[in-house]
């Protein structure tokens, strides 16, 4: 599938880092180093303007790798970008942590996952089909 994409950035259009992979990796699109204290959330520009086809959202989430060595996440994962959004993609950082992380201009920050979704029509109803679950919620399962 073919996206349309505008790069206004530094950097090299977002790549598959493997033939496995299912993210791309989103780097930062900054002049100078971001610091950002504990629990600290900022808004980084990735200079990427994208047109999805209708049917297809991205998936914005966090880097792993990010995540496990700064504690560095996303507020709100995953993040979508709807296929009429025709602005920048930019990303919300926050520091998980409890020391204070920099963020590195072309640091790669986030992944971005294209999925293709269906919207729903409601048919209102008076009785939902019964299952074995029924309305067992959190932890209905058991622990282990």
């Amino acid at each position: 599938m073919k996206v349309k994409i505008i790069n206004k950035s530094r950097n090299p259009l977002p790549t598959y880092e493997t033939i496995g992979s299912a993210g791309i990796d989103l780097r930062a699109d900054t002049d100078e180093v971001i610091t950002l204290s504990s629990l600290e959330r900022t808004l980084i520009p990735t200079g990427l303007f994208i047109e999805l086809p209708q049917g297809y959202e991205a998936q914005i989430r966090p880097r792993s790798g990010l995540a496990i060595k700064k504690g560095i996440s996303l507020v709100n994962s995953p993040g979508t970008i709807d296929s009429d959004y025709r602005g920048e993609i930019k990303i919300i950082l926050i520091n998980l942590s409890k020391e204070t992380v920099e963020i590195q201009p072309s640091e790669r920050i986030a992944q971005m996952v294209i999925a293709k979704y269906e919207q729903v029509e409601w048919e209102q109803v008076h009785i939902l089909a019964d299952t074995k679950r029924g309305e067992g919620g959190f932890g209905h399962t058991g622990i282990s």
